[in-house]
């Protein structure tokens, strides 16, 4: 689940490729300072843009982390 939305996705695909298949502002992980939406950029941890929580630990980068049944996943982005 993302931020409380059951998504189905392939075997071996990380956090962040379920958030691009959830598509539009599902994409975004967080907010910057200035309230301008975030979303994951470099796709190797690097920029930190994925961070976003799982199973309650938090700062957990969606881009190296993959999916597995039954995970919680939270962003921290306004809904």
């Amino acid at each position: 689940m993302i931020d409380g939305k059951r998504v189905e996705i392939e075997q071996g695909a990380t956090i962040a490729a379920a958030l691009a298949v959830c598509g539009g502002r599902a994409y975004g992980t967080r907010v910057s300072v200035t309230g301008e939406p975030r979303a994951p950029m470099c796709g190797m941890g690097v920029c930190q843009e994925c961070r976003v929580s799982v199973d309650g630990r938090m700062h957990v980068l969606a881009c190296q982390t993959l999916c597995r049944d039954g995970q919680i996943v939270q962003t921290t982005r306004p809904r």
